[in-house]
């Protein structure tokens, strides 16, 4: 895409959302429906990723959060387990120079102790080396649940009003959001949810709060550029009200 048509498509999408999240969902039915493995499914999702983020990144979105492994996903056979997590980890060797050198600081929202050693290494890693860009604000969820995400945050709390950092009556909503794992950042305007379900699935709860939902029977891996702009399009014809009135 021309800088002029870049241009001319950033118009078109006014206002443009500051934050989006995408629930990333299909992959496996993807590769089922074509008769492959799973693994290629998510193979096929992980290189959708490109597209995404560097269309995002050029018009200016300044944060993309992405649904990558859930808390739930631990659930799921062990050896799909396992293939999700090699494939992460050859994202990262992969792509980060490329997203260092767009500009793109990354963040790995959730609790990423948990995660296999190499996986957590590389996401350190990752999030060191790009950690100072100022361009989009990427977010990649991994062992990541909006449920444990407030729990973590009220725990906090808890520790810093025992220890005397803290007093009750300075807990504000403020103070909850700075202990999410996307502090700092502005709430959800957008949440995309690929392959047809119509849920958040404990995705980013307490930041989605007031953001326009879209779901789209289309499956991730096939996601296109071309999806991502409709989306982007059809919300900026949404009229958020914030709880006010119509035109308000």
């Amino acid at each position: 895409m021309t800088e002029a048509e870049l241009q001319a498509l950033s118009g078109r999408l006014k206002p443009l959302p500051r934050h989006v999240g995408i629930i990333m969902d299909g992959n496996g039915r993807y590769a089922t429906r074509r008769g492959l493995p799973r693994s290629m499914g998510h193979r096929a999702g992980t290189e959708r990723l490109r597209g995404i983020i560097r269309l995002s990144s050029d018009l200016g979105i300044e944060a993309l959060s992405l649904y990558a492994f859930s808390t739930e996903n631990w659930k799921r056979p062990k050896p799909e387990v396992d293939t999700l997590f090699s494939i992460f980890m050859e994202y990262f060797i992969k792509e980060v120079d490329a997203l260092h050198k767009n500009n793109v600081a990354i963040r790995a929202m959730g609790d990423i102790e948990a995660l296999p050693e190499k996986v957590c290494r590389e996401c350190l890693a990752a999030m060191e080396k790009t950690g100072s860009n100022t361009g989009l604000k990427l977010n990649i969820g991994l062992n990541y649940g909006g449920r444990a995400e407030t729990l973590h945050a009220v725990k906090s709390i808890a520790g810093d009003i025992i220890s005397g950092k803290l007093n009750i009556e300075d807990i504000d909503e403020g103070s909850m959001m700075q202990r999410l794992y996307t502090s700092g950042l502005p709430d959800v305007d957008l949440v995309i949810r690929t392959g047809g379900e119509k849920r958040l699935s404990n995705f980013m709860l307490l930041q989605s709060a007031y953001a326009e939902l879209i779901f789209t029977d289309t499956l991730w891996p096939d996601f296109s550029d071309e999806c991502y702009i409709a989306a982007l399009e059809e919300f900026a014809h949404r009229n958020r009200r914030y709880g006010g009135l119509e035109g308000k």
